[in-house]
């Protein structure tokens, strides 16, 4: 019998009153695994009352009691992160390294949002007129809701959802129907941790489901993470109807190799950030910038290193690469193979019909390498989501970086080199948003902030970090006065300090 995955409203499993329903895939044997509610209408409105109700008394919950209900939710996401990362292997096809990284990652964001008390405190200006003081309050937004990703359905939940309860809102998630179990776990683990039903609850659904919470009047901001379609999609009519937006969209990131980079560490970097996750990464390395004279020798390394990579069941403790997450995402994927080969590019190491330890009726395609790509190719051009390692050649340092400033993305980048002159001139002239110095994916720790620039990002705020903070709050400032009962009198003039 199928497993049939529910929505969690108001602290509970919740059918819904939709029948409608998806499959969720085990990928690494393409048979279905379970079914997943579909929203209607009526459950989205039903996950924005519960949320309502519930914000006044979490709004009103000190800092110290929200704060608790984190410290305990991050002990037992600590304890229980294995078999978390289990759940995502398991719907996504990660292996479990890589999820159990991703649980990781997603802890460091808890435990900053445990410092609320702290991160939340205004200015204060005593007697900045006489007698009068001045200070700033940050306040909830109310109720908000997040749609994630198939891609890191522990973490980048895990992006916003804490900071969002840190900061006194009410959360209605909505994660990807690929792999939908990570979410509802997680708030299981929160309402375990002492959350109140309500606070937050898991939406599951397609674009019924993410409209009606762009839509909805009583949500005040949304959080995304996906494609930049759908990223610039979500902004526009989040905004349009009132919403305080972040939407977080594709990338293209370019790693440069200098000739002066050690080219053993460049070859393991683009090899671990091209196919970790099956290249399934906003932030995976998808284009290597070879700068003359290095590009064949680099190449011919990066070769060797992807015919040793063994892909595999993401179960299994031999296999390094899994599959992709679903069939059809598999067929586009493997479709990029053969429009770069017809676009003239030269396929090094071809990933079709890839040998695996796994079963047949997986969605296999292994790590697959183009050397001479251009910038006219679709292999350059479009975000490919998948084990697809492009290399571009430049003539200089120049060339490499016009050829990244000229990409509509700005996620993130990277410079392998050995002189510091270099790369520190790379990281003031690049026009991206997160960069690496001999450092393939720069994901920030959870005390900076994630996004990138151009069309990697919809909306003035990064994720997470301070930024995450100031997105969920919103600033009061309060003019106050207690006036000696011997002063009065009446004054039409401008007020001035004095």
């Amino acid at each position: 019998m199928t497993d049939r995955i529910t929505h969690w409203i108001d602290g509970k499993p919740c059918e819904g009153v939709s029948d409608r329903s998806g499959d969720v895939f085990d990928p690494a044997t393409g048979r279905v695994r379970a079914k997943v509610a579909f929203a209607a209408q009526d459950d989205v409105d039903a996950a924005v009352a519960a949320a309502s109700r519930a914000l006044p008394g979490w709004r009103g919950t000190s800092l110290a009691g929200r704060t608790r209900v984190l410290f305990a939710f991050r002990e037992l996401l600590s304890a229980r992160r294995h078999e978390l990362a289990k759940i995502v292997t398991s719907e996504h096809g990660k292996v479990e390294s890589d999820a159990a990284g991703e649980i990781a990652r997603a802890i460091e964001n808890v435990e900053y949002a445990c410092g609320a008390a702290q991160l939340l405190k205004g200015g204060f200006s005593e007697n900045a007129s006489t007698g009068v003081d001045v200070y700033s309050i940050s306040q909830p937004l109310g109720v908000v809701g997040v749609i994630s990703p198939f891609n890191f359905p522990a973490m980048v939940p895990l992006w916003f959802v804490p900071n969002a309860l840190a900061c006194g809102n009410t959360v209605v998630l909505k994660p990807s129907e690929k792999d939908p179990s990570a979410a509802v776990f997680i708030a299981e683990l929160f309402a375990e941790a002492g959350l109140p039903d309500g606070v937050l609850n898991v939406l599951h659904g397609d674009k019924v489901a993410v409209d009606g919470l762009l839509e909805h009047r009583d949500v005040k901001a949304i959080s995304f993470v996906g494609s930049t379609p759908i990223a610039k999609y979500v902004y526009e009519t989040g905004t349009r109807h009132g919403k305080r937006v972040q939407a977080l969209g594709g990338a293209k990131n370019h790693m440069v190799v200098l000739p002066d980079a050690d080219l053993d560490l460049a070859a393991d970097a683009a090899v671990s950030a091209g196919f970790g996750s099956a290249g399934e990464r906003c932030m995976a390395v998808s284009v290597v910038v070879a700068v003359d004279p290095v590009g064949d020798e680099l190449v011919a390394k990066i070769a060797e290193r992807i015919k040793r990579l063994r892909v595999g069941d993401g179960m299994r403790p031999t296999s390094e690469m899994g599959p992709l997450v679903t069939a059809a995402h598999h067929e586009r994927v493997e479709s990029y193979v053969g429009a770069g080969v017809d676009a003239g590019a030269r396929l090094v190491v071809d990933g079709r019909g890839v040998e695996v330890d796994g079963e047949d009726g997986g969605f296999w395609l292994g790590p697959t390498l183009f050397d001479h790509v251009t910038p006219e190719m679709s292999i350059y051009t479009d975000e490919i989501f998948g084990p697809v390692l492009a290399v571009a050649r430049a003539d200089g340092y120049d060339a490499a970086l016009e050829l990244i400033n000229g990409n509509p993305y700005g996620n993130g980048t990277a410079i392998f080199t050995n002189d510091g002159r270099a790369a520190r001139r790379f990281q003031n002239e690049v026009e991206v948003g997160m960069v690496g110095v001999n450092v393939p994916i720069p994901v920030p720790v959870g005390y900076y902030s994630f996004g990138g620039w151009k069309d990697s990002l919809f909306g003035d705020s990064h994720a997470y970090g301070p930024e995450g903070f100031h997105f969920f709050t919103r600033t009061k400032v309060v003019t106050s006065r207690w006036p000696d009962p011997s002063q009065g009198g009446v004054n039409l003039g401008f007020p001035r300090n004095s």
